[in-house]
């Protein structure tokens, strides 16, 4: 094998077993802080389903969106709120975060009670469907996982019951 054969031998055998520090060299999952809507009009809100051809389609949510480097959670908000639905809002009660990791990624939901400011009828520009619900109608929708609990927990606040989670 000649004196290169051990040394080469060796490079395989350690290149084969990764270093205890192994996690650490990995990328981390990537983890995406998305602000939500939980628009009210006359005791309903109003839900937004995911179009088809996207992850979660067809799934229902509340809409939203990233927030962006540096940009405040309700500034966020209002952007996106403007670009999916073509509404403007005022920005109300910050609801408790919801964490949810779908394995490919992490999203943080930082979900925010919310009102229609100008009338206006909201337009789905990036959703396959609109729909107001009467609180109690929420449950019935097949709803993406990371908004679940923000479901639950708008339905406690609301005088609802939650289920458990």
């Amino acid at each position: 094998m000649g004196p290169i054969g051990p040394i080469l031998s060796d490079l395989f055998r350690i290149a084969a077993r990764p270093p205890a520090h192994y996690n650490r060299l990995m990328p981390a999952t990537p983890h995406l802080i998305v602000v939500c809507a939980l628009i009210e009009r006359g005791g309903l809100v109003l839900a937004a389903q995911r179009p088809a051809g996207k992850a979660q389609a067809l799934l229902w949510e509340f809409p939203g969106g990233k927030i962006e480097p540096g940009e405040a959670p309700e500034a966020a908000l209002l952007r996106e709120i403007r670009e999916e639905l073509h509404v403007e809002i005022a920005v109300g009660e910050r609801l408790p975060d919801a964490f949810h990791d779908y394995g490919k990624f992490a999203i943080t939901l930082v979900p925010f009670v919310a009102g229609l400011l100008d009338g206006v009828e909201p337009h789905a520009a990036e959703h396959a469907a609109l729909r107001w619900c009467a609180p109690e109608e929420l449950r019935a929708l097949d709803w993406a996982p990371a908004d679940v609990p923000i479901v639950e927990h708008y339905l406690a606040l609301r005088g609802g019951s939650a289920i458990p989670l």
